[in-house]
């Protein structure tokens, strides 16, 4: 199975804590406009083609997700935090502020970047308790990101959420196309970055791409405060106690994905050509199902396991205006989208990990 990719987990609700805590007070230095970019009101072509292998920049997270297939010295990992020391000994690892416009665009210089991944981003639950900083980093951080992508010509992959949706969205399932009016500030600025993006897509030729991400699943993932990490903890609660607490109702279905088939899809969509993709933002689908329906699967294989539930009004509402389930036929047909993980083999492959990553923790 391929490394954790944490940043991708920021995304899902997961990991909702940003790498930019002191970024409010960071340098912009915004010095060149879209119209700027070309006489032709078009994007710089990039230095690279599509047979060359990318020079990858990824933002906001000691992310792998392309290490193994491009090398590791071709992808540079950033962040403002100090990652942990495995991080090193992957490839590069560079101080990067999406925040601070001058600095990120030198990276792009002078490492010849011609792709770029940004993660970086205040999630749902954080976000509504420091709305500015949302705002600073998810929209002003993503303004940046497009500037200089478009700039120097680069692929620039940006993701967005079940979050983007909101209440009157239809939620079973949720087309790529209706009426989106997310009530957090994380969703509104997912929804600004994806039509962002396409305008700039439109108007200057950038190689935009984007894909809704479901929740995300990890059993190297620590949960952080997300509105779906109940399906994280309860795996480690399991392990470690045999009794969870859900802080969602029982019956709260959410669309949810295992972490290899979120950095598979994600992987492909990057390398799709250009030409295939007849759209520019995609929801991508594996399963859906419900606190009590991921109880019933892990008692089959952890009989004692026992939930109750305390449920917070503020994630409630939260999910309760998200899809129970996205439509993907569009990512299937244009570059052949296709999940490999069900619930049953989602919960298998959970508890497998977390019991061996138990066990070594408990030997050192």
């Amino acid at each position: 199975l391929p490394l954790l990719r944490q940043s991708v987990l920021k995304h899902a609700g997961s990991r909702p804590l940003c790498s930019s805590e002191p970024l409010i007070s960071a340098v912009r230095g915004i010095s060149s406009s879209p119209q700027q970019f070309a006489a032709s009101g078009r994007a710089h072509t990039s230095s690279n083609t599509d047979t060359d292998v990318p020079k990858v920049l990824i933002t906001g997270g000691f992310s792998y997700i392309v290490l193994k297939r491009f090398g590791k010295n071709n992808v540079i990992l950033s962040d403002i935090r100090k990652p942990p020391i495995d991080v090193y000994h992957n490839g590069p690892f560079i101080f990067s502020d999406i925040l601070d416009y001058k600095n990120l665009r030198e990276i792009v210089v002078n490492n010849n970047i011609s792709w770029l991944v940004h993660y970086s981003a205040v999630l749902s639950a954080v976000g509504e308790s420091n709305v500015p900083l949302a705002k600073e980093v998810n929209i002003t951080g993503l303004h940046n990101i497009l500037d200089i992508s478009t700039e120097h010509g680069l692929r620039v992959f940006v993701p967005s959420t079940i979050g983007a949706f909101g209440p009157s969205s239809p939620r079973d399932p949720t087309p790529e196309l209706c009426v989106q009016r997310p009530r957090t500030i994380y969703g509104v600025s997912k929804v600004h970055a994806e039509l962002m993006g396409e305008y700039y897509h439109h108007r200057y030729g950038l190689d935009f791409r984007c894909l809704r991400y479901p929740g995300i699943i990890s059993a190297d993932s620590q949960p952080g405060g997300g509105t779906t990490d109940y399906a994280v903890q309860i795996f480690h609660s399991a392990v470690k106690t045999g009794h969870f607490e859900c802080n969602l109702r029982s019956d709260t279905r959410l669309p949810m994905m295992y972490i290899d088939d979120c950095l598979r899809a994600t992987l492909e969509f990057l390398e799709a050509p250009a030409d295939k993709l007849v759209s520019r933002t995609y929801n991508i689908h594996s399963m859906s199902f419900t606190p009590h329906d991921l109880t019933q699967e892990m008692q089959k294989l952890l009989p004692y396991l026992k939930v109750t539930y305390n449920v917070d009004p503020v994630r409630q509402a939260i999910a309760d205006s998200w899809p129970m389930a996205l439509e993907d036929s569009a990512a299937r047909r244009d570059w052949g989208w296709k999940h490999e993980y069900d619930l049953p083999q989602l919960v298998q492959t959970m508890l497998t990990q977390i019991i061996t990553n138990h066990k070594l923790a408990q030997v050192n």
